[in-house]
């Protein structure tokens, strides 16, 4: 009989997963809600199907032939009380390590609990039966099909991973009955790669080192991604929080913030993915992310993840720059450095705003000083400019929040009271935290740098989608008017009284009067907090005047559609533009 799969997206692309990690025996028992996938892989010679009636006696001769073949093996049920005969053996397996894949068919979730007929709740697994667990409803958009995509990907390679161990896929079906697709789409395939297994090659021209917030770098570390930007022709980016003070990083944040500008160093064969969330916002499009990380967790931040790298990196760079001869090109680096710092110099007299104070104040950072920023105008405005070599920065980018940065702040400064910590954030965040700054810990060693524009200027923003409402934005989305609507006493003698030195500017010219009196590493008796009256109108013309430094066709044409069509144009413009 001719092969034909179902039409449910999400059970072909099961099925291709299955084949690219190498799964083909599989169990099945009778039902209704599995047919799409029974079906659908009952005449692929790719795969070596049993039946048994009983659930409990399938998942017990799962376990015998996953030992005896030492291959995975998966299972496959209908709906009702079905799956629940599989815990004796999913138990047993699970103490045991054995990889089984169980395959639970299902209905929508939404019938959960409303009496439909053979729906339960699958949605919870018993602690020691399955070592991952996880949801796969229909597919309607691309972004369900990435998701699931990933999903299955993660669960499949847990079946080895480490140990290995039993995993469940609870699959829904709208029981189709068309069997007509010859084919099975083409899937994405990540593979997990540990210290010990063969490593992919290097072969591709363009390649990024893509760093999200970091510890500080070790030294033997920043040597090896040195050497292995040398050997590739690689060069490393990301934003301050990064910490990485090593040869071959490029601030591309400004250059990849344009809005009428479109880099062609955006576009990268290879990106390599390492730290935690990023803040940057990098408009960057790899073919291909190879993540390193010693969790050995899949992050498909970018999307295009094909490999996860289980091990330390420094374990990662040191494979691959031991074994041919160290050869220095770093051409890709200094064309990159080139165009970031043309952009950069376009940079004018833009108006009182975060921008230009971080502009104007950034190279004043004294050496070997810690600096936390807050989320999120700051956090953008400070990365759009370098910064010295010796200098950490720190932000909340973990939960994204607004709350807890003072506090954080002063938790750092406990830890080195001869060390100077400075703290960068808006009003909303300020406030949020207030009941920090009268922690009796605080000592001298802290500057906060408040800029007050009175509201989330975020949302009032040119390009941010609630600014759509304009002023009538500033009641309940951008929260304007609290905490004294900008008043000039208020946190003047709130912190006075708790014993911090109070400085205030309301313009470019009284800023600039003390900003290094603020930023100066001289040891003053103490803690002072630094307060900028700015305007949220000019500072979202400041926002708007960076991003409009640079302009070619291409990039002129993506925003012209983006403000047209919105971002699903923007899809139908990469088409045309071949990216």
């Amino acid at each position: 009989m001719e092969i034909r799969y179902n039409d449910e997206k999400n059970v072909q692309i099961l099925i291709a997963l299955m084949k690219e990690h190498g799964i083909k025996k599989v169990i099945v028992s009778p039902g209704a809600t599995n047919v799409t996938f029974v079906g659908s892989i009952q005449n692929d010679p790719d795969f070596e199907i049993y039946s048994c009636v009983d659930e409990r006696s399938a998942a017990y001769m799962a376990c015998g032939l996953a030992v005896e073949s030492g291959e995975p093996v998966a299972l496959s049920c209908t709906g009702a009380t079905a799956s629940r005969n599989y815990i004796p053996a999913i138990t047993e397996a699970y103490y045991r390590n054995i990889a089984i894949l169980a395959i639970t068919s299902t209905q929508y979730s939404g019938r959960i609990g409303q009496y439909v007929p053979q729906v339960i709740d699958r949605t919870q697994q018993i602690k020691d039966t399955y070592k991952y667990t996880v949801q796969i409803p229909m597919i309607h958009t691309e972004e369900d099909r990435w998701s699931y995509e990933l999903k299955i990907n993660e669960a499949l390679l847990n079946l080895k991973y480490k140990k290995g161990g039993p995993v469940h896929i609870n699959l829904e079906t709208s029981y189709s009955s068309n069997f007509s697709e010859k084919d099975l789409p083409k899937v994405k395939t990540i593979k997990r790669i540990l210290n010990n297994e063969k490593f992919p090659e290097i072969s591709h021209k363009r390649i990024a080192i893509f760093i999200g917030a970091h510890l500080p770098f070790g030294n033997n570390l920043i040597k090896n991604i040195e050497k292995f930007c040398e050997k590739y022709n690689a060069v490393v980016i990301g934003d301050h929080t990064s910490n990485y003070k090593g040869n071959y990083y490029v601030n591309a944040n400004l250059n990849f913030s344009q809005d009428n500008f479109s880099s062609k160093y955006k576009e990268v064969d290879l990106l390599l993915h390492l730290g935690d969330v990023s803040g940057s916002y990098l408009a960057i499009f790899p073919k291909e992310v190879w993540r390193i990380s010693e969790d050995g967790v899949i992050r498909d931040t970018f999307k295009k993840l094909t490999y996860i790298f289980d091990m330390s990196e420094i374990e990662f760079f040191k494979n691959y720059i031991k074994s041919e001869e160290n050869m220095k090109n770093i051409s890709f680096y200094l064309e990159l450095k080139e165009e970031c710092e043309r952009i950069e110099k376009k940079v004018k007299d833009i108006p009182f705003s975060n921008a230009w104070i971080a502009y104007n104040s950034i190279s004043k950072i004294p050496e070997n000083a810690v600096v936390h920023l807050g989320i999120l105008n700051t956090l953008r405005s400070w990365n759009f400019f370098n910064i010295s070599k010796n200098i950490n920065f720190y932000s909340n980018t973990g939960g994204f929040g607004i709350d807890g940065i003072i506090s954080t702040l002063i938790g750092a400064s406990l830890n080195n009271l001869n060390k100077l910590y400075f703290g960068i954030l808006g009003d909303l965040a300020f406030f949020y935290d207030l009941n920090s700054l009268g922690n009796r810990e605080v000592k001298n060693n802290i500057r906060l740098l408040l800029i007050n524009n009175g509201k989330g200027v975020e949302f009032r923003n040119y390009n941010h989608n609630a600014n759509y409402f304009g002023e009538n934005a500033d009641n309940f989305m951008a929260a304007a008017g609290h905490f004294g609507n900008k008043s000039k006493n208020l946190i003047k003698n709130f912190t006075e009284n708790l014993g911090y030195e109070y400085i205030v500017a309301n313009n470019k010219e009284e800023y600039l009067e003390k900003v290094d009196y603020f930023f100066s590493d001289t040891r003053y008796k103490k803690s002072i907090i630094f307060e900028v009256f700015t305007d949220s109108q000019e500072e979202s013309d400041a926002l708007k005047q960076l991003r409009g430094l640079e302009k070619n066709v291409k990039g002129s044409l993506k925003n012209i559609v983006k403000e047209t069509f919105g971002e699903k144009g923007i899809k139908v413009a990469k088409k045309i533009l071949k990216k």
